[in-house]
């Protein structure tokens, strides 16, 4: 959110209110398909700019949650005429989000969320590659962005060999699914054989790591 929580109002300091920026997000950010058509489209001017959308702030007095004001009733030409605190969003609605998938544009030189998971699977054995490729589950609250499964899907299948199927999917609530997986896996009458308590990892350290995993 490097981009976006820069912006400073007359009644809120949003790199102290950095919940407002996330609900921000939330609400107009999207991941896009195509980041320079995306991108001529947020340079155009007044109605032709589809990207464009203002988000009322909250003033926490009579506006208690921010919203994206409908498009039918946004100003393009000359000032709002109302006291409420507008944040004019274009390219931001995508460029945040693209810093997942492409960490250097703000000088993070890390591998993207494609190129991890590419990176991931290449690292096991030849013969599984096509059971992970065909078995990825997105988790978390950014997999909710519009446009994200696809974008992973698309980035992923350009850097998979041809003969591997790719299917990519997005749980029905990705914000707890891991969690619910683990709960599950902790239901398993075997799960006792999968983990090392604290009392044995400190009475025996790393090595009881090794001796009950094989490492």
């Amino acid at each position: 959110m490097l981009i976006l929580i820069k912006i400073f109002y007359r009644q809120l300091h949003v790199m102290d209110e950095t919940h407002v920026i996330n609900q921000v997000k939330e609400d107009v950010c999207y991941v896009s398909q195509d980041f320079y058509k995306d991108m001529e489209i947020a340079q155009l001017k007044g109605e032709a700019n589809t990207v464009m959308r203002d988000y009322i702030l909250p003033d926490f007095s009579t506006i208690k949650k921010g919203f994206c004001k409908p498009r039918e009733e946004m100003v393009f030409s000359g000032k709002y005429k109302t006291s409420e605190q507008i944040l004019r969003l274009t390219n931001e609605r995508f460029a945040v989000p693209e810093i997942l998938f492409h960490p250097s544009d703000i000088g993070i030189q890390e591998m993207g969320i494609p190129e991890a998971i590419v990176h991931s699977v290449q690292n096991l054995p030849e013969e599984m590659h096509p059971h992970f490729y065909n078995n990825i589950i997105l988790t978390g609250g950014n997999t909710l962005l519009p446009g994200f499964r696809d974008r992973v899907y698309a980035d992923v299948r350009s850097l998979t060999p041809c003969e591997c199927d790719v299917s990519v999917l997005l749980p029905e609530n990705p914000v707890t699914h891991s969690w619910e997986g683990g709960k599950l896996l902790s239901e398993s009458s075997d799960f006792m054989d999968m983990v090392v308590t604290r009392d044995d990892y400190e009475e025996n350290g790393h090595s009881i790591c090794e001796e009950k995993f094989d490492i």
